[in-house]
Parts: structure tokens; sequence; C-alpha cells
């Protein structure tokens, strides 16, 4: 998409909280952030949409942390997509946009044409807080079941947060007239108003998975209950837009629950990687290691993931042994 036709709305998380059940919530359009995620890669269809989908997850529970925060999401898998990994950058202060990335590891060789959930097999859906310097990171996991990445979080939240939590997701390629085909997505996420802060619980509980609808019950349960029912009248195309803002979209859902808007959150891709963040990342590693690292050229070179950058060093400046000579 041109930046001629860029809406106002897209890359933007909108939160919001519905006053007469007590519960808060975020609508996220995606468009730029996924253009610049996917051209990186040359991903097959499958994977595409696996990413798609962990990056709107990830814009939608990324808007709730603080400045300068960073949040991970991950999925670690014995499928044939191996890993997905996904990171949200808060804004530096208010008024600027947060910064997402997110890059997936497969074996080609093992995708088939089933569903895109289909191509994980067992493992773990994580969920990595980083408050930064001097602080301690804290970390949920539950395992990948549900049938999508959606129903994973949703489970992560109730099972490690007891907050119950509902996602609703579309994305796709877009195919509007005039405009060249390009991935977008929108969704809706619902959450009942936490009895404390968010993030506060620890471990990753223990027994059968539990469920939202294991933690309501009387009044908190009936609300619960209405407001996931008129979720589900929402379509595809309104959560993807682009022809619906997300303000009247609430509207059109929740007239009655009396819902509020909050400021919108600018999002976009970012990427942190650097020179300096590779030869960090080289310093754990001796001189011998890095002369097997080093190509006939006399040269160690490092790629990101993430974003596709490649980087070329001279190895008598990188590892272990080097940081030894500089601190000398």
């Amino acid at each position: 998409m041109s930046l001629g036709t860029k809406i106002a709305w897209d890359d933007t998380v909108l939160p919001f909280q519905l006053d007469a059940s007590d519960m808060r919530g975020r609508v996220a359009r995606l468009d730029g952030v996924l253009d610049g995620i996917l051209k990186q890669h040359d991903y097959p269809q499958q994977v595409e949409a696996l990413v798609a989908e962990m990056a709107l997850l990830t814009a939608l529970i990324g808007q709730t942390v603080a400045l300068r925060w960073k949040l991970s999401l991950q999925v670690q898998s014995k499928g044939a997509v191996r890993m997905i990994a996904t990171d949200y950058y808060a804004p530096q202060k208010e008024g600027e946009s947060a910064q997402i990335r997110a890059y997936a590891s497969f074996d080609r060789d093992r995708l088939t044409d089933a569903a895109p959930f289909d191509q994980v097999g067992d493992g773990y859906f994580a969920i990595m807080i980083d408050q930064g310097e001097g602080t301690q990171p804290y970390q949920g996991i539950t395992p990948l079941a549900g049938g999508s990445l959606s129903a994973c979080a949703e489970a992560y939240f109730a099972q490690s947060e007891q907050l119950p939590t509902r996602f609703s997701l579309s994305f796709g390629k877009s195919t509007e007239p005039g405009v060249g085909e390009h991935w977008r997505a929108g969704g809706i996420m619902l959450q009942h108003m936490p009895k404390a802060s968010p993030f506060a619980a620890s471990g990753e509980g223990s027994g059968e998975i539990l469920t939202a609808n294991d933690l309501v019950d009387g009044e908190e349960g009936e609300n619960w209950g209405r407001v996931n029912i008129l979720l589900d009248t929402v379509e595809d195309l309104e959560m993807i837009g682009p022809s619906i803002a997300p303000t009247d979209l609430l509207v059109r859902l929740f007239h009655e629950e009396q819902p509020r808007v909050y400021d919108a959150q600018s999002v976009q891709f970012g990427c942190t990687c650097s020179e300096d963040r590779v030869r960090q990342s080289l310093s754990i590693y001796s001189a011998r290691d890095i002369e097997k690292m080093t190509t006939p050229e006399g040269q160690v070179t490092a790629d990101c993931q993430f974003c596709g950058a490649h980087y070329v060093l001279d190895p008598a400046t990188v590892g272990f042994d080097a940081e030894d000579t500089k601190g000398a």
C-alpha cells in the first residue's frame, strides 16, 4: 500500500474500557507493520499466517506494558515451524511509536497443506516482560494447544495471570482495487479488569490448563458471557478495515456496555540490532571459536533474523580475547 492510501487507523492499537461490565480491551489494526515484518523473508503462506497472527497478538498485549519496557512472545515447537519470536518495544516517551519485530524458523520440507496451526507440534507458548536494566525479567509459559496461537494466549492469561481474556483476530492478504496485494490484520482483545496489577502473578500454574470460564461466576460470569456474545457478532472485514474506524466498531459491538476509548498507540516495524550488539553477542567466544567462524575472505559475518541486516566484522576485533584486550 502506498503512503497516499494509508488510513489514519492503520498500525494503531486503541485501548478501551467497557464501564457497564468492568472490562477493558484493545482494537489493533496492522498494515505497514506486517509489510515490514514479512517482506524481510520468503515465508510460505502457512508460516506468513502464523507470523501475522503472532505479530497481532504482540501488538494487542504489548500496549499494556509501561514506557521503555520490552514484551516478547515466543513459540517453541517440535513441528515444521520450530520457532516464532516477536518483540514489542514500548515507546521511550509519551506520544512516540512502539516498535514490533518478528521472525520464524521452520523446516520447509516438513510443511503440509494443513491449517497454519497444524504446522506447529508439541511445545510451548511463552510471554516475557523485560522492565529494563536492574530488574528481573518475568516469564510465563503455556502448552501449545487449542487450535490457534490466540487460544494459547488466552490459556496463558487464564493460567499465569488469572485474567479472563478473549481474542478475536482476522488477518490475510488484501486485494483492494488499485492497491497491490498486501497483508492486513485486525483484532480485538477483551479482558476482565484485574483484581491486581497485570503481570503480577508468578509461576506457571499446575494441573489442567485453565480457561477464562473457570475464573468467573455469578455477576462476573454473566457480564463475561454477555460481552463475548456481542464480540461473536464481529465480522472479519470489520476487524481488518479499511472501511470502519475502530471507534465506530466499538459502538457497533458494545454500545450498551458504555465503551470509553483512550488515546491510540501507534506502532511500526523496527529492529534494535546494531554492530555493537553483534559484537556483544560474540564476546562470549574465544579466539579459537572466532577462527572457526571466519570466512575464507577473512571476515566474521552475522545476519539479523528479524530485519535481514548483514554485518561484516574484522575477526581480530570480536570475541572474548578482543574484549579482554580492550579492557586491559
